[in-house]
């Protein structure tokens, strides 16, 4: 009697050594970027002082001037080793860059805020002028004034680039007087020629971070109100100086 024919077994594979198996390759959204990710602005305003480096270089570059003021006066300022303020802005005319940026964004925010706070919409012309001018007093003179006055005296370390920049955010500040300068020489109040009187206006007031003592008698509204009477002739409420007082 014939054997049943045997069955065929399925083929297996053999066992793979344990050294020579292999881990699954991760995927690549798994794979970790190589070098430190960069920083968001939040995080490095937070986590590493930029606010302020650009507060200490306002404070040295006014009192010292740009040239003056290097990079290792700005870190020690605010506690840093001399190099660590690369790692924020890749050179100090960076950083001049933005101390005169954020001046000025910032005193187009306190503009529109005083102008807000007044609740003029449909004031006359003259009390616009007064907001206004007391409010760049208060930019030019006021807390955490150093930003303009360096901006008025150091813009010519910047790039034409970073000036071209700069241009259009003091063009945006000085749109909102247009209007006002222009009411009041239709109404005769303001003599000759509206640009001419904008560039005289905004020439004497920002003289005035020159030579301004806030320990003085003078006060930013005192000034406010010596300004209007210069520019339109409105009457002002000056202190008198007392009889053998030196002015």
């Amino acid at each position: 009697m014939d054997k049943p024919a045997a069955r065929s077994r399925p083929a297996t594979r053999a066992p793979v050594p344990a050294k020579t198996r292999t881990k699954p390759e991760p995927l690549a959204a798994e794979k970790r970027p190589r070098g430190r990710p960069r920083k968001t602005l939040d995080e490095r305003d937070d986590g590493n002082r930029r606010v302020e480096l650009v507060n200490a270089a306002a404070r040295l570059f006014r009192q010292k001037g740009f040239d003056a003021t290097s990079t290792r006066d700005i870190a020690a300022a605010v506690g840093m080793h001399s190099g660590s303020p690369f790692y924020h802005f890749k050179s100090k005319g960076a950083l001049l860059n933005a101390v005169m940026e954020e001046g000025m964004r910032s005193a187009l925010h306190r503009q529109d805020a005083a102008l807000q706070a007044a609740g003029l919409a449909n004031a006359a012309a003259p009390a616009l002028l007064r907001v206004l001018i007391r409010n760049h007093f208060d930019v030019l003179l006021g807390p955490g004034s150093d930003f303009i006055p360096v901006m008025l005296y150091e813009s010519r370390s910047l790039t034409a680039r970073q000036r071209s920049l700069l241009a259009k955010l003091q063009s945006d500040y000085e749109a909102v007087w247009a209007p006002v300068l222009q009411a009041l020489s239709r109404t005769g109040q303001l003599k000759g020629s509206v640009k001419l009187s904008r560039l005289l206006i905004f020439g004497a007031l920002n003289w005035s971070v020159q030579w301004f003592d806030a320990k003085k008698d003078a006060s930013l509204d005192d000034l406010t109100d010596a300004a209007m009477a210069l520019f339109i002739g409105e009457g002002v409420h000056l202190a008198k100086t007392p009889k053998g007082s030196k002015s």
